[in-house]
């Protein structure tokens, strides 16, 4: 009789404590910018090429595809859903370094997820700009999976696996 046994490690946990870790630094900091923004109803000025302005972002990345229509934004919503747990899968099957990695880009998924389905809209509230030049809105979430999207492409150019 064959025994399928699911094998844990180390970093099997330590990538699902990301998930969470990321998570909840980006609940975190919507939260307070979301309460701030709110009661003060204004942008808050932090430098000259930085600011927190709360936008609702109801389209997919960087506010493209923004869709008032629910079925259509139901449904992209339920395809980043797939997506993740595909994600999942890679990640559980990956190496050491692409756990993280994956764990970081998840854990951001996640997070933006959580908005699409408590607040029908993805709160950005991170306004980088040089001048009059403005960068699109972002969260912490985003930047969790730019980070582990970028680390993943270096890892797959220039880390040699042993086969």
């Amino acid at each position: 009789m064959l025994q399928n046994k699911i094998k844990v490690n180390k970093f099997d946990i330590f990538s699902f404590l990301i998930i969470i870790l990321t998570f909840g630094l980006d609940r975190i900091t919507k939260v307070y910018v979301i309460n701030l923004i709110e009661n003060n109803q204004s942008e808050i000025f932090i430098n000259d090429y930085l600011n927190i302005t709360l936008n609702w972002n109801r389209g997919i990345a960087f506010g493209l595809l923004s869709f008032n229509a629910t079925t259509v934004y139901h449904l992209i919503s339920i395809l980043i859903l797939t997506i993740i747990i595909y994600l999942i899968y890679l990640m559980v099957k990956s190496d050491s370094l692409g756990k993280i990695l994956f764990a970081l880009i998840i854990g951001g998924a996640v997070g933006n997820l959580f908005d699409r389905f408590t607040y029908f809209a993805v709160a950005d509230f991170i306004d980088f700009h040089i001048e009059s030049y403005h960068w699109f809105t972002f969260n912490l979430a985003d930047i969790f999976i730019s980070i582990g999207i970028f680390l993943m492409i270096i890892k797959e150019l220039f880390y040699k696996q042993n086969l």
